[in-house]
């Protein structure tokens, strides 16, 4: 009878409600944990079951024993679904018969053997990129070297690691370089007369200085005194990108172009990127456009939403803009200055709607041609981008309206929403009762009330010394915008429908859209049942991407201040913890820690978290989040991209002492 119920235990403990699907992170001592959604603990997986699997790879595990000696609940891995990296850093060791890499990563990994005809011109230490080819279980992976580093070229190393490590390939396979090379770079008159021929209509673009993947172009008809025609046209990737080729799996997987301070890692090759699909000036381009009848005061007339053939006139920049904009003269600058005066009108009636104001400055170093950053220029947001913002948000915001209306067998189109939740209530809470210590309000009551009064509050905070750590605190309190087939709206902007349209060369959600909207205008719709799980992966890899660009500009910033070390500068407590807090220094934009054990010889300090501050046990002196200090730079780790600073006590400068400070050293 025993044995039976053994048998059934065996039988059970392999069954199918035993296997889950999570991502498996290794820790330094080389123990994994599968991290599975809706799972209170995660799995513990021993380095002997990982079955060729790596950290941060998506895996099936199978639960091996439920009352394991420390109460964890231990498994195996039984396959791999997804690989987070195929390409990684490292070096190689020779020897007469055959090669081996070892990579450079905290994360334990296993060598790799390279055979001697896959160096690549690679000798024996040398710095290397491999990428693995092959590797079956119970067997050593396999790989080849596809690119050897210039030893003496230590920020491209970096850089590359950054990527590597988020998962992002450096190199486009050839077949992909291949496939995207076959393109055609002619357009065809057969092609040009499926669409809406607006190449006669004014155009041009806006962009950065340095952009050379030009997503959009804005048209402009004048069709009387007080109506005129305006179009945003979206190049049309989708045309050359076909579903399911190599192109298309490849972008799915990268999702996104990362933009690092010295690169950009793009999701489509650049003959793609910066030549087909780029909407360069004095050229024919094949686009996706939303055309609008407007009135001169923004009331919009007409719409109309399909495939078009446009050739831009001129290439702006958004300083060549911003000049126009304030001198109301220069090339185009009748259709430039109703453009503007339109798009300033659609920014206030957004926010007076309930789209929430939070001002973004952008921080970017200049760079010597070792990529060594020299200097820091500040971007703010101004008219220029203010215009090409708010026509792209009209576009996005009719293409996901025209589709949220449509069904299939009554229910919704499985779409790529992009959604923006109301703050998180636990969040929302303590920073309302510290915003009342600078005599702030808040209705809490609705989530329009929570928008109105995060409006009137910056509003009334803009230019005082306590703008800076309210805006950051209000930031915080705020959800996430994701990707999603469950539309709940953009609470952010204050749209019930949104989705991102507008830059399918850099994103593959904008792809993904171009699709379905294609699909809609042909009435000829196939729901994709895996549109959720596309959703899940553009999210999560616009995250890695994010996290990318700050681990890339915190490397710069701690490089840029290897050159201050001993000095002294003012700076604004940016953040607190129980060990220590956080400066950004006024004039380099650049954070620090000062930890509390350097605070030790002036009190005992402790964490009051609801304050946002440290204060001391018997001074009661306090460090809070949007205070001035004065700090000195004490070390700059570029291996831990960690900047360590240190408190200099001198009481806290005037407001006009220390901008005066501050713009005589930025003089």
């Amino acid at each position: 009878m025993g044995h039976k119920n053994e048998k059934k235990k065996k039988k059970k403990s392999s069954s199918s409600s035993d296997l889950h699907k999570g991502k498996l992170d290794v820790t330094r001592s080389g123990i994994g944990f599968v991290v599975v959604e809706n799972m209170e603990k995660d799995i513990l997986v021993r380095p002997n079951d990982f079955n060729t699997a790596m950290h941060g790879d998506t895996v099936l595990v199978r639960i091996v024993n439920n009352s394991s000696k420390s109460g964890r609940t231990q498994g195996e891995v039984v396959e791999v679904l997804e690989r987070k990296q195929m390409e990684f850093l490292g070096h190689v060791e020779l020897s007469k018969t055959f090669a081996f890499f070892i990579a450079d990563t905290h994360k334990p990994m296993p060598n790799i053997y390279i055979p001697l005809d896959k160096l690549n011109g690679a000798i024996n230490n040398d710095r290397v990129i491999i990428k693995i080819t092959e590797w079956e279980k119970n067997k050593k992976p396999q790989g080849e070297v596809i690119s050897v580093m210039d030893s003496s070229d230590e920020n491209d190393k970096v850089m590359k690691e950054i990527l590597l490590e988020n998962g992002f390939p450096i190199f486009f396979p050839e077949e992909i370089i291949e496939e995207s090379e076959r393109l055609p770079d002619v357009i065809s008159e057969i092609e040009i007369k499926k669409r809406k021929d607006v190449r006669d209509t004014l155009t041009f673009t806006i962009d950065p200085a340095d952009a050379k993947d030009f997503d959009d172009a804005i048209s402009f008809k004048k069709i009387k005194d007080d109506l005129y025609e305006i179009g945003v046209h979206i190049a049309d990737v989708s045309h050359y990108v076909e579903t399911d080729t190599a192109l298309d799996k490849e972008a799915y997987t990268r999702a996104t172009s990362v933009y690092l301070p010295d690169r950009v890692n793009p999701m489509l090759p650049e003959r793609i990127s910066n030549e087909l699909c780029s909407l360069r000036p004095h050229e024919d381009k094949l686009t996706f456009s939303a055309i609008f009848q407007m009135t001169t005061k923004g009331e919009i007339k007409n719409q109309w939403i399909g495939k078009t053939a446009i050739h831009s006139d001129h290439r702006f920049t958004y300083e060549d803009v911003q000049e126009i904009i304030d001198k109301k003269e220069g090339m185009h600058n009748e259709e430039v200055l109703i453009l503007n005066e339109l798009a300033q009108r659609f920014r206030k009636q957004r926010f007076k709607k309930g789209a929430i104001n939070f001002s973004s400055t952008e921080v970017r170093f200049k760079l010597d041609e070792k990529g060594k950053p020299i200097g820091i220029v500040i971007k703010e947001s101004k008219e220029s981008h203010q215009l090409v913002e708010e026509f792209m948000l009209l576009a996005n915001r009719t293409i996901a309206e025209y589709v949220g209306k449509i069904e299939i067998n009554k229910k919704p189109i499985p779409f790529p929403y992009r959604i923006h939740d109301t703050p998180d209530k636990e969040k929302l809470l303590p920073f309302v009762e510290f915003a009342k210590k600078y005599g702030i309000n808040f209705d809490t009551k609705t989530p329009q009330g929570i928008a109105s009064s995060f409006n009137q509050m910056l509003a009334d905070v803009h230019g005082k010394p306590e703008q800076h750590v309210l805006e950051q605190l209000g930031i915080r309190t705020m959800a996430k915008a994701i990707y999603t087939s469950e539309n709940i709206g953009h609470y952010g902007l204050g749209f019930e429908h949104y989705c991102h349209f507008t830059s399918p060369i850099r994103r593959y959600p904008d792809v993904m859209v171009h699709r379905i909207l294609e699909e809609c205008l042909q009435h000829n719709i196939e729901p994709d049942k895996k549109m959720e799980q596309k959703c899940k992966n553009a999210s999560e890899r616009e995250r890695a991407a994010m996290d990318s660009e700050r681990a890339a500009n915190k490397y710069k910033q701690v490089e840029y201040m290897q050159d201050y070390l001993g000095e002294e500068f003012e700076g604004v407590i940016s953040g607190v913890s129980s060990f220590g807090f956080w400066v950004e220094t006024v004039l380099h934009k650049c954070e620090g820690l000062v930890s509390i054990n350097s605070l030790s010889d002036y009190d005992d300090f402790r964490l009051i978290e609801g304050e946002y501050c440290l204060a001391g046990r018997s001074s009661g002196r306090q460090f809070r989040m949007g205070d001035k200090v004065i700090i000195k730079v004490i070390a700059a780790n570029l291996t831990k991209r960690q900047l360590d600073y240190q408190w200099v006590v001198k009481e806290n400068l005037p407001d006009e002492d220390f901008k005066e400070r501050s713009a005589k050293r930025n003089h």
